[in-house]
């Protein structure tokens, strides 16, 4: 079976989603909310920073599906970490509100034909953008991250490994 770019990047959207829930599967709430260094996210951060992007995302797609070349703000989602205290948040609602919105932007990706996927919209500074990019650029930002997370638990790995090693530390605590 041969895929078409629209094919690969709906595969591409649905597999990120599947993990970004594995990247968190079996942590306690301290590692969740621990910033590798001062200005770095944590891995809750991270996943409530995806699940705002996509609301963005997802608002530029219906934007551009809906309307003939329409105008689309510049959003600094990134800010949002600093004005929202998303280290208070729970895990499951953000990982259930980024599922709920996936699968609205994946819905609306499959319902279009391949020559929608060519429709744009106008954004301030990078100027045209099809439903094409905007689902590149979802994915893109989605690896982006998810690399991003897959180092923080490894490091948080390793720090369980290091702990497991330590002279003196007990047969329990290395289960």
């Amino acid at each position: 079976m041969e895929y078409s770019n629209q094919q690969w990047m709906l595969k591409a959207l649905h597999e990120a989603a599947d993990e970004l829930q594995s990247q968190l599967l079996g942590l306690s709430e301290e590692e969740l909310c621990r910033r590798p260094a001062p200005g770095e996210w944590s891995l809750k951060e991270i996943a409530a920073h995806l699940r705002d992007a996509e609301a963005c995302f997802l608002e530029r797609l219906r934007l551009i599906v809906s309307q003939d070349e329409p105008h689309l703000a510049d959003i600094d989602v990134d800010a949002y970490v600093l004005e929202r205290d998303y280290q208070s948040l729970d895990l499951h609602e953000v990982l259930l509100g980024f599922s709920r919105l996936r699968q609205r932007s994946a819905s609306l990706l499959w319902s279009l034909e391949p020559s929608d996927w060519e429709r744009e919209g106008l954004h301030p500074y990078r100027g045209r953008l099809s439903i094409m990019q905007v689902a590149r650029d979802m994915n893109e930002h989605d690896l982006g991250h998810l690399w991003q997370m897959r180092r923080l638990r490894r490091q948080i790995e390793e720090q369980h490994r290091a702990k497991r090693r330590a002279p003196g530390a007990s047969e329990e605590e290395g289960k």
